[in-house]
């Protein structure tokens, strides 16, 4: 029984660091997220930017208009 006695102590403070790294690795998932969502919708931005110009939109419809009069 003292066997016992002696170990509990450590298998608690085992415990709380195991509950301490898993709460931090949880906060850090969701920061991550976040900056991956915010650098998602940069790129998006950009993107639209990137398309929305007259020369970018006649090279894109070239593409697409010879696609289709190749596999046509």
């Amino acid at each position: 029984m003292s066997h016992r006695l002696i170990h509990l102590p450590a298998t608690l403070i085992t415990r709380a660091r195991t509950r301490l790294a898993t709460t931090k690795e949880q906060g850090m998932a969701t920061t991550e997220y976040a900056i991956v969502m915010v650098a998602a919708a940069a790129f998006a931005g950009v993107l639209v930017l990137i398309l929305r110009s007259d020369s970018v939109r006649a090279l894109l419809t070239g593409i697409v208009e010879g696609a289709l009069a190749t596999g046509g």
